[in-house]
């Protein structure tokens, strides 16, 4: 029977967990004490009454300093979640148009992309054939060419019309 493996922690090494001989320390008011051994460090930490962070495990001999643990974990939390917050995932909106489009059907559809531009979306404008309209496809191609003329001020092409059955598609990305 063996005993089960202890499960590695999320985060950085504090206190005991440290089990490199020296470190660089830093202490609690952000001086740089030099290269310190761990034991004296830790002791100098439960003195201050705090506890001894590993902030760079990759440097030689690795960096810590005296800290409050509890207060740097909330920190960095906040951090994380402000990150996330702010992060935007970019959505992929679809416009759909017609060989025979209206004048003014097509105004308001262009106005609809230039919003999705504005809020950082890419627009797929697609652009769909019925019966005998695939006998012109070339009216289509020209409503594309309108629609690329009329973005190129706020977007760029990231994917040429290309035919896909009954329905040729475009893909834009604002600039």
């Amino acid at each position: 029977m063996r005993a089960a493996p202890v499960a590695a922690k999320e985060g950085p090494r504090i206190n005991r967990d440290i089990r490199n001989r020296e470190v660089q320390l830093i202490d609690a008011e952000g001086e740089n004490k030099g290269v310190t051994e761990t034991f004296v460090a830790i002791k100098m930490a439960e003195d201050a009454g705090l506890d001894l962070v590993e902030v760079a495990p990759n440097a030689d001999p690795p960096v810590c300093k005296i800290m409050d643990y509890g207060k740097f974990r909330f920190a960095e939390q906040k951090k994380a979640a402000e990150a996330r917050k702010k992060q935007k995932t970019v959505e992929v909106k679809e416009i759909k148009l017609r060989p025979g489009i209206d004048k003014h059907d097509f105004d308001v559809k262009m106005r609809h992309a230039r919003e999705f531009f504005a809020e950082g979306d890419k627009v797929k404008v697609t652009l769909r054939f019925r019966g005998r309209e695939m006998a012109h496809q070339e009216l289509g191609i020209k409503v594309l060419e309108r629609v690329k003329i009329d973005m190129m001020d706020v977007a760029k092409i990231e994917m040429e019309p290309s035919m896909e059955g009954r329905q040729v598609m475009m893909i834009l990305a604002p600039k």
